[in-house]
């Protein structure tokens, strides 16, 4: 089982590529950002965990440039989203985004996506909340057939082009992980991803998730898919908890690291290498 950090990478922390370095540095896995575009001010959807939203929702990078720069000055750790809100994005422009970063990290992309919680964030793009799963879909449907093709063109109901020449490709079509946890979500993964991308269980829970595993593992295999991917996020460094991940089939587990400077996050990233070393 592989180990990597997710964070929210902001203006006020710690410098991007310092933390990848550090993070390649340590022996970890992975490390793999947040997004948000944008966080208005007048917002009547609830954050899921807690009344208050914390200062970095507003305050974070956009992941792709930031994993441009973390992609030049490593050489071996993957990079990717946790999760990225790509129905807030134009799917053409996005595909050239993504295969630029994995151009540059020479194939070491994966992409965990989801359709984001906050209502007012999608309308500011235009985006009716009640389409926002389908157009997630489509969205990754569109651009891995740009990715995919050299000539591309997809037509459906939110995206609609004819044919069109983009480059670069990927080295690699990068793993499309989909987050979640709701009933639906592996008829998600199977349809339009590469594997799971679900939040932290806790360890009375991580028996429902293994099952959880073995029936995507399973569907995929009736379907004549190859291994599942399962990334798990948010998880707590405790070695009995993740002991149990690796018993439930997790392929990977992201680390939440703090939106804070190198005084803070570098002794969390000693820390949890020695852990898991």
């Amino acid at each position: 089982m592989e180990h990597g950090i997710v964070t929210f990478l902001t203006d006020y922390g710690i410098d991007g590529p310092a933390l990848a370095r550090a993070v390649e540095e340590r022996g970890l896995d992975g490390l793999f950002l947040t997004e948000h575009t944008h966080i208005p001010t007048s917002r009547e959807t609830p954050w899921p965990n807690g009344p208050d939203l914390p200062r970095h929702y507003s305050h974070t990078l956009d992941p792709f440039v930031a994993l441009g720069a973390m992609a030049a000055v490593t050489e071996r750790i993957t990079l990717g989203t946790a999760v990225s809100l790509i129905l807030q994005h134009n799917p053409i422009g996005l595909a050239k985004a993504v295969a630029s970063v994995d151009h540059i990290a020479g194939g070491r992309v994966e992409l965990g996506v989801g359709p984001g919680w906050n209502r007012e964030e999608m309308a500011n793009h235009g985006i009716d909340p009640r389409t926002r799963t389908a157009r997630m879909l489509e969205h990754i449907a569109a651009m891995r057939a740009i990715w995919e093709n050299d000539e591309a063109e997809f037509h459906g109901r939110f995206v609609d082009f004819d044919p069109i020449w983009s480059w670069p490709k990927p080295v690699r079509v990068p793993p499309v992980l989909i987050g979640g946890e709701g009933p639906t979500v592996l008829d998600r993964v199977l349809s339009h991803g590469d594997g799971w991308m679900p939040r932290r269980a806790g360890l009375d829970e991580i028996d429902a998730l293994a099952a959880r595993i073995t029936e995507l593992q399973t569907r995929a295999a009736d379907a004549g898919r190859g291994h599942m991917l399962v990334t798990v996020f948010g998880v707590r460094p405790d070695a009995k908890e993740l002991a149990a991940y690796a018993d439930a089939g997790v392929d990977g587990v992201l680390f939440t690291l703090p939106a804070e400077g190198p005084d803070t996050v570098l002794p969390l990233l000693d820390e949890w290498a020695a852990l898991v070393a």
